[in-house]
């Protein structure tokens, strides 16, 4: 029954008790008499208002302070006495004026009670010193539903359940409210909800880091977004826990804004162990693109071989293989300090396994693996016709063969260079013909060009020795011609078997080759007289078979002494490329 219903009914019965008492008056003047005499006290009973104050106001009064009275009581939330309070409120005492220590109607208090009052009586006789500080009516102070249910965030005012989370000393105690985490996450409803839902009010959640509780507790009761590189992957962890995508988006999204080449692989590591491929591959690609800065940093030697492995398949990092199997060698080092094993080059096999296998040693220069692989002792002689036959399907002898040889013999390892590109290698001559006996100098041979889309060029072909075997000496470069400026380099040699195949010489690094800009292509040799092409083409299309579309090159004289090599005659036929 509503206040303003029991009050109607109080007046409606007063009406009927003073007609009965005007009738009644009517039928005894003795009685009608007394009705308007002092009382003993010196008050006066008038209006049908009796002397015991029993009338119709002093009704309505009595029972508008009951029913005050219980709408106190309701708003009156009381916590455990073994819960601490939300870092969100503030303790202060609350100082009344009133007789009953109670704060007068819509008066607002910030307060919140450190226990729950076992009944009404001890509420309503409890004194300022041993009353509870309550929070009044705090709904009042909420314009909207929002604002209410922000308020309740990390606060046991109406909460229902307590989380306790974390491990040992870091476990702390973080009230929360049913409703609001099973609209927000369907982890929660079943947990609550569902036919093997929990009927304990405190759940412990050893697995999670407190602060990254509050994140998504945060989230479900405000939209708030907190997160930072500390919290980030424990937020991100949790999110996926409870199932709370939309926070997911936000952790990863953060990711990817804050993504260098610094922390690449450690995130990569991370996005793969939580199961997160889309910023798996955003951390491949940046990877990708600065390779070098990814692979000296110190995240990358606290990877896992799963990771490493993945790494090494890539055919699009953008690093010479020689400074690859170097960071293969770091990482070894690490793997074996930590599952405690003396850093020995059996060792280090044995940690890398089929990693080492993915390591394509035939993209070295001769000088490049003389130099690194075959005085590392990973691939020593002593255990070429086992290990390295049978594990690697090469061996130190083989792998010599394929710098000295031509045609290259096959390898157990991979010969694709790795650059940013997609498809198949593509190849675009320039002559039509080939004839014999080119001098050479010292003087660079080059020629020009420029294509209409964007390529990735990794080296030249080249004519080699017209009558017997030999051995060339070749300083290959691929030149800016605006700036000058060298974007590619190699100093290599090749040998050559008197045939009129073209040999490959390879840059170091791949080359990035933009649409409608002119470069340089140059090669100094130094070496006996070697074949020639004749009959040059100006323009030629190379219809890419990876079904990569098509690429038009142009090519044009260099200015200068280029030792006879023109658009028309000359050396470097080919232009080895991806696109």
């Amino acid at each position: 029954m509503s206040t303003e219903t029991a009050l109607n009914d109080v007046s409606n019965v007063t009406s009927r008790l003073q007609s009965l008492r005007v009738a009644h008056a009517e039928d005894d003047p003795s009685e009608n008499a007394t009705a308007g005499c002092s009382t003993p006290g010196g008050s006066t009973a008038s209006n049908g208002s009796a002397a015991d104050g029993s009338g119709p106001s002093s009704l309505r009064e009595s029972l508008r302070n009951i029913t005050l009275s219980r709408a106190r009581r309701a708003l009156n939330f009381v916590g455990d006495d073994d819960q601490p309070l939300s870092s969100s409120i503030v303790r202060s005492e609350a100082s009344f004026s009133n007789s009953d220590n109670r704060p007068p109607t819509n008066a607002a208090n910030i307060s919140y009670l450190d226990g729950r009052a076992q009944n009404n009586a001890t509420l309503e006789n409890s004194t300022t010193q041993n009353q509870p500080v309550v929070m009044y009516n705090w709904q009042g102070t909420k314009a909207t539903m929002r604002e209410r249910i922000v308020f309740l965030f990390n606060n046991e005012i109406l909460s229902d359940v307590t989380f306790l989370v974390g491990r040992g000393a870091q476990q702390q105690r973080i009230p929360a409210h049913k409703l609001v985490l099973s609209c927000g996450s369907a982890v929660f409803d079943a947990m609550f909800n569902g036919t093997l839902a929990t009927a304990s009010s405190e759940i412990e959640v050893p697995d999670v880091e407190p602060a990254a509780f509050l994140a998504v507790l945060l989230f479900l009761y405000t939209d708030e977004i907190q997160i930072d590189p500390e919290t980030v992957m424990t937020t991100l962890y949790t999110a996926k826990k409870y199932a709370v995508a939309a926070l997911e988006k936000h952790c990863v999204d953060f990711l990817k804004n804050n993504l260098t080449s610094d922390n690449a692989f450690l995130l990569l590591t991370q996005a793969r162990l939580f199961d997160e491929p889309q910023l798996a591959s955003v951390c491949l690609d940046t990877i990708d693109r600065f390779t070098t800065d990814a692979f000296t940093a110190d995240g990358f030697t606290d990877i896992d071989i799963d990771t490493l492995m993945i790494v090494l398949e890539r055919d699009t990092l953008r690093v010479r293989e020689s400074k690859l199997f170097q960071a293969v060698l770091r990482w070894s080092e690490a793997e074996c300090v930590r599952q405690q094993l003396p850093v020995t080059p059996e060792n280090q096999r044995l940690v890398l396994g089929d990693a080492l296998s993915l390591v394509r040693f035939p993209l070295m220069s001769k000088e490049e693996f003389t130099a690194g692989p075959a005085q590392s002792g990973l691939l020593n002689y002593s255990e070429a016709s086992i290990t390295i036959f049978f594990q690697y399907m090469s061996h130190v002898l083989s792998l010599f063969s394929y710098f000295i040889l031509n045609p290259k013999p096959s390898v157990g390892f991979q010969t694709m260079p790795r650059c940013c590109m997609t498809g198949k290698e593509q190849t675009v001559c320039r002559f039509q013909h080939t004839k014999s006996r080119w001098g050479y100098f010292g003087t660079s041979d080059r020629i020009r060009f420029s294509v209409d889309r964007r390529i990735f060029l990794i080296g030249y072909g080249v004519y080699g020795s017209t009558q017997e075997p030999a051995i060339y000496e070749v300083t290959v470069e691929l030149i800016h011609t605006a700036s000058g400026k060298v974007i590619a380099t190699n100093a290599t040699s090749f040998s050559c078997d008197g045939s009129k195949y073209t040999y490959r010489l390879m840059f170091k690094e791949l080359a990035e080759i933009l649409p409608n800009t002119i470069y340089t292509a140059s090669a100094t040799f130094k070496g006996p007289y070697s074949y020639y092409g004749t009959k040059g083409m100006k323009t030629v299309i190379v219809d890419c078979d990876s079904g990569s579309g098509k690429v038009k090159f142009k090519f044009s004289s260099e200015l200068g002494d280029n030792n006879g090599t023109s658009t028309d005659e000359g050396q470097i036929p080919e232009l080895i490329f991806y696109t």
